[in-house]
């Protein structure tokens, strides 16, 4: 038998497969999800740094982060509604462009030390409304525009992953020389790339472009 027979054996390709070998939903899991935020996913909005938001276009998808301090990363409209700014960074656009051409958005917040997460699907449009970017002002500097989110699904995530994966534990942090720079990672797709120079020059340009 062929590897791609094999494989194809082994393959799950329609619904009653998949719910035949995982089984019923856990209740639980079904019942924290809203179409709104309660006072208690308000709360843990207010109180994350960081997110990931994931999008889809005719480029294809993608999955980029966010993070700013408690109070500067999100603003919360309504329980249906909230936005974020698009802070300064590399122009490639790719979350903006695949929002142009498909509204539908998802983000996943984080919160140091915490292992749950807590997850919102919707739809979403990309704002210049002059009072919206005003209110994402930092030390004087504005965003072009901002992301205003219209929620249609709200619930958090259990902490099996973030346990399994240890990630707020220190002992289980990795010293950065352990891994590629950015410099490196660079060249590692651009041959003639100055790694050393780029990973020098990082820390004032990080300050110099935060926002």
């Amino acid at each position: 038998m062929s590897d791609e027979s094999m494989s194809a054996k082994h393959t799950i390709t329609t619904l009653a497969e998949l719910e035949a070998l995982y089984g019923e939903a856990n209740p639980i899991s079904l019942a924290k999800e809203t179409v709104r935020l309660t006072p208690e996913y308000r709360r843990w909005i207010e109180t994350a740094p960081f997110f990931a938001v994931a999008t889809s276009g005719a480029g294809g998808i993608d999955c980029s982060p966010r993070g700013d301090e408690p109070g500067k990363l999100i603003r919360i409209f309504d329980d249906r509604t909230l936005a974020f700014a698009d802070r300064r960074g590399n122009n490639r656009l790719d979350t903006l462009k695949n929002l142009v051409a498909d509204p539908r958005i998802a983000l996943l917040f984080l919160i140091p030390g915490i292992n749950e997460t807590l997850r919102i699907n919707g739809r979403a449009v990309i704002s210049t409304d002059p009072a919206l970017i005003d209110s994402f002002e930092v030390a004087g500097k504005k965003p072009a525009t901002a992301i205003r989110v219209s929620i249609e699904a709200v619930y958090f995530q259990c902490a099996k992953a973030l346990v399994r994966s240890r990630l707020w534990d220190g002992q289980a942090h990795v010293e950065r020389s352990a891994v590629p720079s950015a410099g490196e990672m660079t060249r590692g797709a651009k041959p003639d790339f100055d790694a050393e120079s780029y990973d020098a020059a990082r820390p004032a340009r990080h300050k110099e472009t935060l926002y």
